[in-house]
């Protein structure tokens, strides 16, 4: 596999986690890693791009979600809508950094865009929270591979 083909794979296994797909990057960059075939710096590199990118579309969705939130097809019933909406006026913009979270981060999201967060501070939030974590799982599997 080409250099740029395992960096589009990854990029693209962390954009879709990112998103409301049910998928997983970590298993990836870790494999990666232990593989000992590519820099570790442009693996983060690629995953980071790959996972901001996907939680901004998370974002430009929260965007547009009022139109559709009284649709019968819509996903998210208003009560649950709501109780998010409660939440991130409770704590914030920085309920950002916790965007790398399992099952939390996707609709933390999405939320900051219902809520009209500006794109600038939502791109360095959430950038800085995902950047942290696949570089903390970095340093963490090649601790543990040494």
């Amino acid at each position: 596999m080409t250099d740029l083909a395992v960096y589009i794979g990854l990029f693209l296994m962390a954009f879709a986690a990112a998103t409301i797909f049910p998928m997983q990057s970590e298993a990836g960059l870790i494999a990666l890693i232990l593989a000992n075939q590519h820099p570790v710096f442009a693996l983060i590199l690629a995953a980071t791009i790959g996972n901001v990118l996907g939680s901004t579309i998370n974002w430009l969705l929260g965007l547009g979600i009022e139109r559709f939130r009284d649709k019968r097809w819509f996903p998210i019933r208003q009560p649950a809508l709501d109780k998010a909406q409660r939440w991130y006026r409770r704590y914030g913009k920085w309920s950002l950094l916790l965007s790398w979270v399992p099952v939390i981060g996707d609709p933390i999201t999405i939320v900051a865009g219902v809520l009209r967060e500006p794109f600038p501070m939502f791109l360095l939030l959430v950038t800085i929270a995902k950047t942290t974590r696949y570089a903390v799982l970095a340093a963490v599997t090649l601790g543990v591979a040494n």
